[in-house]
């Protein structure tokens, strides 16, 4: 069986562009695979944070996670500091990258034009993410477009440690979601659904209640026309709706648009605003019981942290005897 790997950062509340987007992909990729999912915290240090809501939104998405469909025994799940050969391979990685590599990378490049000060730990970041993958030989890493450079880096890496040291690395690959990979914002269907609070009824949280996500769809920009079809150029808002529809209730975007044939915006709204709510129904009530027991949420993420720690280990001493370090 072929190995992933794939990780979410616990900024912001998770949305059900991360759930369709990502999330739902992991639950089903969990028994047609080797799975390894990470809750990538360290990651999201990169920017300034309160340590307090840093700790609580890490909380939450491991609970939202498990009510999700992550199932640890079916994968390794874990939260990423538990293990610390992440950062230690980091470090032997970071040897083995170029300044030049670092900066060309697009998410620096745009968060570097925009800030007035960015950390060296944003500048690091990809080499960290190459860290997560290299340390679990992983063969596929499930991502969105935004992240696909960063996999890159990750295998030329990989190539350059194996052509110095030996075949110590497995070369991943980068795989994109079909659909659903870019969930829209409700209010400016320009852009991605976001986790930022910039965006309050663009967002749909997974959290929210049937009313929140009645309003929210209600109110989603459409256009000035009436006639419901898929087209991402002409009709963004529509187009953002229908796919929505469709992943949520599991089918394709033609057999959507059939059924909204002759119905107007009110309709898809309503449709739409159900379809959610359905398929967040199970989620939310096993996220409410998880909020009931959190020994056994800490047990399953020590379980978690044991496992991957236990295979980091092993790739972390092959990588060590190859660069030459004397170890215990």
């Amino acid at each position: 069986m072929y190995r992933v790997f794939s990780g979410i950062k616990p900024t912001g509340e998770m949305h059900i562009g991360n759930y369709l987007g990502a999330v739902r992909r992991w639950v089903d990729e969990q028994d047609k695979c080797d799975a390894i999912y990470c809750v990538v915290d360290l990651h999201a240090m990169t920017i300034p944070y309160n340590s307090e809501q840093f700790r609580g939104l890490t909380k939450k998405l491991v609970m939202l996670l498990l009510a999700s469909g992550i199932d640890p025994n079916r994968s390794i799940f874990f939260i990423q500091s538990h293990v610390p050969q992440h950062t230690y391979l980091t470090w032997l990685l970071s040897c083995n990258a170029t300044y030049g590599e670092l900066k060309r990378q697009t998410q620096f490049k745009s968060k570097e034009d925009s800030q007035a000060s960015v950390s060296v730990g944003l500048f690091t970041y990809p080499v960290l993410m190459a860290a997560d993958i290299l340390l679990y030989d992983t063969d596929k890493v499930p991502v969105g477009e935004d992240q696909k450079q960063h996999v890159e880096l990750a295998r030329d890496i990989a190539i350059r440690f194996n052509a110095r040291f030996g075949n110590v690395f497995v070369i991943p690959e980068a795989t994109l979601a079909p659909v659903g990979a870019r969930i829209k914002d409700l209010q400016n269907p320009a852009a991605k659904m976001s986790k930022s609070e910039e965006s309050p009824l663009g967002t749909i949280l997974m959290l929210d209640t049937p009313q929140d996500i009645i309003k929210k769809i209600k109110v989603a920009k459409t256009d000035s026309e009436t006639e419901i079809r898929y087209d991402t150029e002409q009709k963004p808002g529509v187009s953002n709706l229908i796919e929505i529809y469709s992943i949520a209730k599991k089918i394709t975007i033609p057999e959507t648009e059939k059924f909204f044939t002759n119905l107007k915006y009110g309709a898809l709204k309503e449709g739409t605003a159900q379809a959610v709510i359905d398929m967040l129904h199970p989620i939310q009530l096993e996220y409410s019981r998880l909020e009931r027991s959190p020994e056994e949420v800490e047990k399953l993420m020590s379980i978690g942290a044991s496992k991957a720690g236990d295979f980091a280990q092993k790739k972390l001493k092959a990588v060590c005897d190859a660069v030459g370090l004397i170890k215990d």
